[in-house]
C-alpha cells in the first residue's frame, strides 16, 4: 500500500474511533444524567387517571368562568410554559392547564397520538375533575385537536382563543420529519449535548431561574421521548385528517396571530377565512414570534377580556 494512501485510511481510522468513544461518552453520560435528574424535578399540579395512565393537570384561580389550556407540540412543560398567562387569567377566571401524555409531570403512553385520542383523553381528564363548561384556549397545534374538541363536545366548549393556532392546510404540515433520526440522537445523548449550548431559550426577564432550570430538566426527560417521536410520526397525518373541518359555525372564536410571518405569508389570511367560517370571529394580529404567549401576555388577556365582556354569551 502507498503511503499517502495509508496515511489516509489511518487519519480516517482515527477520526471513526474518535467519533465512537464521543457518541458512547455521550450515551452513558445521557443515560446517568436522566436518572440523577428525576429526583430534581419539582413536582406541581395534581394527578388523574386515564386509560390507566396519570395525567397532569394544574387547576389556578376561583372565578366563576373555567379557561381549559392546551399546549402547543413537544411543550416541555405546559404548566410552566404557560405561568405567565396563567397568573393573570386566574385573577378573575378558574384556569386548568393539561398536561398530555407525554408532557409536563404526565405519564407517556404506548397509544397513538392521533388527534382522536389526545381530545378523548383530555376530555376524559376533566371529566373527572367535573369541568364541563369552558373555553377552550390553545397554542399551535391545539388548533386542529380545539376543531374535533368543539364538534365531540358543543355543549360544553363555550367559545376557543387560539395563541398563535395551527390551521388545518397550512403550508409545511404535509412535512415528513426524520423521526428515527431523532430518537437516534435522543438515545445517544446527543439532544442533551445540543440543549445544553442553545439553553431553555425562555425570556429570564420573564421566567426566574428556577422555572429555567425545572424547564431543562423536563426538556431533558420530555424531548424525543417514544411518546413525543410518536405523536411527531402522527403530525402530518393528524392535519391531513384535519382537512376540510371547521370549527362549529355558532361557536365564538378568537384568534390572536403572529402579524408577520416569514415561513408563512398567508399565515393571518389563513386565520381569517377560519375566522369567516364562523358567526362571531374574530382575528387579532400581533407582532411577535409563535410564542406570543411568552412576550404578548397583557395584550392577550386585556384583549381576552374585553372580548369575552362584550362577544362572548354568558355562562348558564
Amino acid at each position: 500500500m502507498k503511503k499517502p494512501v495509508k496515511r489516509v485510511l489511518i487519519a480516517l481510522t482515527s477520526v471513526v474511533a474518535v467519533i465512537a468513544v464521543g457518541l458512547v461518552a455521550t450515551t452513558v453520560g445521557n443515560a446517568v444524567a436522566t436518572a440523577v435528574e428525576q429526583d430534581r424535578i419539582e413536582p406541581y399540579g395534581q394527578k388523574v387517571t386515564v386509560d390507566g395512565h396519570e395525567m397532569n393537570v394544574m387547576i389556578t384561580g376561583e372565578g366563576s368562568e373555567d379557561i381549559v389550556l392546551l399546549p402547543g407540540f413537544g411543550t416541555a412543560s405546559p404548566v410552566l410554559d404557560f405561568e405567565p398567562l396563567v397568573t393573570e387569567l386566574a385573577k378573575d377566571h378558574r384556569v386548568i392547564v393539561v398536561e398530555p401524555f407525554g408532557y409536563g409531570l404526565s405519564d407517556g403512553t404506548d397509544r397513538a397520538r392521533t388527534t382522536d385520542n389526545i381530545v378523548t383523553e383530555t376530555h376524559s381528564a376533566l371529566q373527572e375533575l367535573g369541568v364541563d363548561d369552558y373555553v377552550l384556549m390553545g397554542h399551535s397545534i391545539a388548533g386542529i385537536y380545539g376543531i374535533q374538541f368543539a364538534n365531540r363536545y358543543p355543549d360544553e366548549v363555550r367559545a376557543f382563543v387560539g395563541i398563535d393556532s395551527s390551521v388545518p392546510g397550512q403550508p409545511g404540515s404535509d412535512t415528513e420529519l426524520p423521526v428515527g433520526l431523532f430518537g437516534a440522537a435522543k438515545n445517544l445523548g446527543l439532544v442533551r449535548l445540543i440543549a445544553s449550548f442553545r439553553g431553555t431559550g425562555y425570556d429570564e426577564s420573564v421566567y426566574s431561574v428556577e422555572a429555567q432550570e425545572q424547564f431543562a430538566l423536563l426538556t431533558n426527560r420530555n424531548t424525543l421521548s417514544p411518546t413525543y417521536l410518536n405523536a411527531m410520526s402522527l403530525l402530518h397525518a393528524n392535519f391531513e385528517d384535519a382537512l376540510g373541518t371547521s370549527f362549529p359555525e355558532d361557536l365564538p372564536l378568537l384568534l390572536f396571530v403572529v402579524a408577520d410571518n416569514p415561513t408563512v405569508p398567508t399565515w393571518v389570511d389563513l386565520h381569517e377565512e377560519q375566522a369567516a367560517a364562523v358567526d362571531d370571529g374574530t382575528v387579532v394580529p400581533l407582532d411577535g414570534t409563535h410564542y406570543l404567549h411568552h412576550t404578548h401576555t397583557p395584550e392577550i388577556v386585556d384583549g381576552f377580556r374585553s372580548w369575552e365582556r362584550t362577544r362572548m354569551p354568558a355562562a348558564e
